[in-house]
């Protein structure tokens, strides 16, 4: 790839006390558990190699399905080949000779693998990782969260790119990594300097890159741990950007969503998933073209605007690349008609359309509830229904907490006792965290269970009952893996599948 050569001296004056260490870290290396999270916040993984080959194999085309949908949702910016990449874009000149292209398998927790067989340069057609390889090799790598590591990227540094953790079970065989960036370049290139931060245990460092091109920043490995690109810019900053939709889903007739301004940035739009995905309210994700016409730049204000109008909150918004902050902001839209309608987003200086979709009931109108997918019958189309209706079959509902519900005319088993104490024995001692996170309970509910009873899988199958419980009839082996696939072992989501396999 033809690229254009970091300056040694790009933004110098504040280096010398940037490039240390900013804490003193554990030993560089693949050493603690706490140095490679197997995915993000450290969750239970099977990350021996025997285990993860196993993994590999056995995973279903169901969990596959659903997997795929995520990657969809995570990479808005892929190119015919499916490839993770900035789009075309008129002041880039994005250089881009061929590398091999390699698909890489999924593992549980949100990890992916590839077996490289021999010397050369690979690209991975999901993430955009470039691999520079001296021999053959098996890569382990996963998407992380920069709000994790927030504390340790310091000002004049800002975030460039999404966050990763790598692992090779030949480490001096990996040379170099390239990750992508969401920056546009621009003729600007030579007022920016390049690094990447690296995190090692509670602290880290800044390193230099290598190299960087209108996609890339080049990394030469000197350990393995999380790692992802800082920028230093001496100009205004211009971002590749991202629209992202969802819509809420209840039984109102009335419109209401939610609309994410991001960086083309991989970590960024896992975060904005995962917020939806943890919210009290359920969602459907818009599938419309998510990336911007027109480039962003830090501290401009945007304004979104809805033809026929809608109320709109916030009206305008300055924009900043949030992929530090915990919580990401969002607009809302409230339409009170479900009528079809335009949503622009606007530079509130130029006046000129940064992005524009024209959205139609038929984009969200078919849905399952439980899944938030397109698999709703074309018979129960309707727009409302009526209040008797609705009673009619909450008590449909109610009946069918003990035996099970229906979806599709199959019926769906809710999880038995003997079902949840398999599932309570597999839970390493991070069974409280996942709980909290994953499962939404409180810890007081935990703490009280703790002090009515001794035994530890006895703990855990109460949480989980207890879960069961509040879920009623979708208290199932379905629900149940899709609470906790980030975050559980692999040998649960196998667990679960094979109850789902019994169904």
């Amino acid at each position: 790839m033809s690229r254009r050569r970091q300056e040694p001296d790009s933004g110098a004056e504040s280096l010398s006390s940037d490039e240390k260490e900013v804490a003193a870290g554990g030993a560089e290396g693949q050493g603690s558990a706490e140095e490679h999270p197997a995915g993000e916040d450290g969750f239970e993984n099977s990350s021996s190699s025997s285990s993860e080959e196993e993994s590999d194999a056995e995973e279903s085309d169901g969990r596959r399905s659903d997997e795929e949908q995520e990657e969809k949702e995570l990479l808005p910016h892929c190119d015919e080949s499916g490839v993770n990449c900035p789009p075309p874009c008129e002041h880039c000149r994005n250089q881009n000779d061929q590398k091999e292209q390699v698909t890489p398998r999924r593992l549980s927790g949100g990890q992916y693998v590839v077996r490289l067989d021999a010397e050369g340069t690979y690209q991975c057609s999901l993430t955009g990782l470039i691999f520079e390889v001296t021999g053959a090799v098996k890569i382990t790598y996963s998407l992380l969260s920069w709000s994790k590591y927030a504390n340790l990227v310091e000002k004049p540094w800002i975030v460039g790119g999404p966050l990763f953790d790598v692992h090779c079970d030949s480490a001096p065989a990996l040379t170099s990594i390239q990750f992508p960036h969401s920056l546009c370049l621009s003729d600007h290139g030579a007022g920016m300097a390049f690094r990447v931060l690296h995190v090692k245990g509670e602290g880290a460092a800044i390193e230099p890159s290598a190299d960087y091109s209108a996609s890339h920043v080049k990394w030469l490995v000197s350990s393995l741990s999380p790692v992802g690109p800082l920028i230093q810019s001496q100009e205004p900053v211009q971002y590749h950007g991202a629209v992202i939709l969802y819509k809420v889903v209840d039984e109102h007739p009335s419109l209401s969503f939610r609309v994410y301004v991001a960086t083309n940035n991989d970590s960024f739009i896992k975060d904005i998933s995962r917020a939806v995905k943890h919210s009290n309210k359920k969602f459907v994700k818009i599938d419309k073209p998510p990336v911007c016409q027109k480039l962003l730049q830090k501290g401009k204000r945007y304004r979104l605007v809805c033809e026929p109008e809608a109320e709109i909150t916030p009206e305008e918004i300055e924009f900043v690349d949030g992929s530090l902050l915990k919580l990401k902001s969002y607009i809302e839209v409230y339409l009170e008609k479900p009528d079809d309608f335009t949503l622009s987003l606007v530079e509130l200086e130029s006046d000129a359309t940064v992005w524009k979709a024209k959205l139609r009931e038929s984009d969200w109108i078919h849905y399952d509830q439980n899944k938030n997918e397109q698999k709703r019958s074309a018979v129960s189309v309707k727009k409302r229904k009526p209040a008797l209706s609705i009673l009619e079959e909450e008590e449909l509902r109610s009946k069918k907490q003990k035996t099970g519900n229906t979806a599709d005319g199959i019926e769906t088993k809710i999880l038995t006792d003997q079902q949840l104490m398999v599932i309570a024995k597999l839970f390493g001692r991070q069974w409280r965290e996942i709980a909290i996170e994953c499962l939404q309970m409180e810890m007081k509910d935990i703490e009280q269970i703790q002090a009515t009873e001794e035994e530890v899988n006895m703990q855990k199958f109460l949480v989980l009952s207890k879960w069961r419980d509040r879920e009623q009839s979708n208290g199932t082996a379905e629900a149940l893996y899709r609470c906790l696939q980030e975050k559980a072992s692999y040998e649960i989501l196998q667990a679960l599948e094979g109850f789902l396999a019994r169904c």
